[in-house]
């Protein structure tokens, strides 16, 4: 009876343990079924698509702990003469080798299409020992740090053209490009939005604090790019893509029922790597735009950091100038990425050229009327308009490019991109630091992609694709 009475008086302990651990699991789990929920919904489950949404928002989280770190040590520690200094070596060591690299990370990564799960896991696992690395020289800041760092932004920019490539094999049924790439990057943007103030949290232990929060949230992301689908790693049907256009002389190539070039042996020449033949201009003139939209990327993401801490904006201080920036640009980013799934039955052409005159037209309005205002305006704005322009492109991709050749297009295009940001970047830190010279220059950028591509994108869009391969 005494055993019986005791085991009936610790039954209300009991359940008071089960339900206090109830409640504090409920929250993890709850979060974490709703993300999966998410993440898998429309048959992105089935298709794996959901996978690669996680392994992206993994990617993004552990980036920005590295940008947390470098910012800390290469711009925020120091004086502004010394932080100019520091960020301009910065890029003489890491930009321009990165320069000459990325013309040639889309085709070698196209020559490995039979492993890309291995792929972005190497880019994972180098940058989670890369930032074991630099955590020991982030403190001193010394010049150990700037090759570590160079290898960071090539094993990231490695990862974004597989995982470019690796979309088109994930598409659920009745899928488009535009929403899966557009759901791929949210993600990636609402796990930077999170991690960031983890990262700034741990840079207040210590220094090398948010590069071990990389380097474990990386080492995860090399267990979880194994986990996608094995077609990830099939090129069944595959060929190299260029994105220029054939000289009118190259004899038009066939295949032939064995899937060689039939054309190439009639004439008794070595078989030559397909160009994008069957597209129209529109590709093209939309790659041009959106190396515009990335070049002003990178100006104001090096312009304004220095701008803003030697001139911050009215009645503010450096950081605040720089937080409402930031933040500005961030949520028009989001905001532009969100409306992914608006543009399926939208002209991707005219998307680009209006976005592209919309950020022109805000860049013309901050360098006559430069304040607070204009300046926040204009990081939105170029936030949004980036989004929805890429999101175009890869629309257009989506649509006018062999499927044999499209996972090739979206890495050589990637590749492309990121040269512009890296020019864009270049510009922003050699420039003086006023204000209206800064955006001149900026709305100067744009001005040039404007003239390189609107006129061509509106008389593609009034034609129409010419070879429409996506309902």
């Amino acid at each position: 009876m005494a055993s019986a009475r005791s085991h009936d008086g610790s039954g209300p302990l009991r359940r008071t343990a089960r339900s206090i651990g109830h409640a504090l699991h409920t929250p993890f789990t709850g979060t974490a079924k709703g993300i999966r929920k998410a993440t898998h919904a429309h048959g992105a489950g089935e298709s794996g698509l959901g996978k690669l949404i996680e392994l992206h928002a993994v990617n993004g989280a552990g980036d920005v702990m590295v940008t947390v770190a470098l910012a800390s040590t290469v711009f925020f520690s120091v004086p502004t003469d010394e932080a100019r200094g520091r960020v301009a070596l910065y890029l003489a060591v890491t930009m321009a080798p990165f320069t000459l690299l990325a013309p040639v990370i889309g085709p070698l990564l196209d020559r490995l299409p039979h492993g890309r799960r291995a792929a972005m896991a190497g880019a994972m696992l180098a940058r989670a020992v890369l930032a074991l690395t630099m955590s020991g020289a982030v403190a001193t800041g010394g010049l150990e740090l700037y090759p570590a760092a160079l290898g960071v932004l090539v094993a990231s920019k490695a990862y974004g053209v597989v995982r470019s490539a690796v979309v088109p094999r994930l598409l659920p049924p009745r899928f488009s490009l535009v929403k899966a790439n557009s759901r791929v990057t949210l993600a990636g943007l609402l796990a930077t939005g999170v991690a960031a103030p983890i990262g700034a949290g741990l840079q207040t232990i210590g220094a090398p604090w948010p590069l071990y929060g990389a380097c474990l949230i990386f080492t995860g992301g090399t267990v979880l790019a194994f986990t996608l689908p094995r077609k990830v790693d099939s090129a069944k049907g595959e060929r190299r893509a260029q994105l220029v256009k054939p000289h009118s002389h190259q004899s038009p190539v066939r295949t032939g029922a064995d899937g060689k070039n039939g054309g190439a042996r009639a004439n008794g020449n070595k078989e030559k790597r397909p160009g994008l033949r069957t597209v129209g201009p529109s590709v093209l003139h939309g790659l041009q735009a959106n190396a515009a939209h990335r070049a002003l990327s990178g100006f104001l993401i090096f312009f304004l950091a220095f701008l803003l801490r030697v001139h911050p904006l009215a009645g503010q201080s450096a950081a605040v100038s720089l937080g409402i920036v930031g933040v500005a640009a961030g949520v028009g980013n989001a905001l532009g990425t969100a409306m992914g799934s608006w543009l399926r039955a939208r002209g991707p052409e005219a998307i680009i050229a209006s976005m592209l005159g919309l950020a022109l037209g805000v860049a013309v309005l901050a360098a006559v009327f430069f304040s607070t205002v204009t300046v926040a305006a204009l990081g939105a704005v170029a936030g949004f308009t980036q989004a929805l322009s890429k999101l175009s492109l890869d629309a257009m991709i989506q649509r006018d490019v062999p499927e044999e050749v499209r996972a090739s297009a979206f890495a050589r295009s990637e590749t492309l991109l990121q040269m512009a940001w890296v020019v864009g970047g270049g510009i922003g830190i050699v420039l003086p630091l006023n204000g209206v010279l800064g955006m001149s220059v900026a709305a100067g950028i744009l001005a040039l992609g404007a003239a390189a591509s609107v006129r061509g994108l509106l008389g593609a869009a009034r034609r129409g694709s010419p070879h429409p391969r996506v309902a």
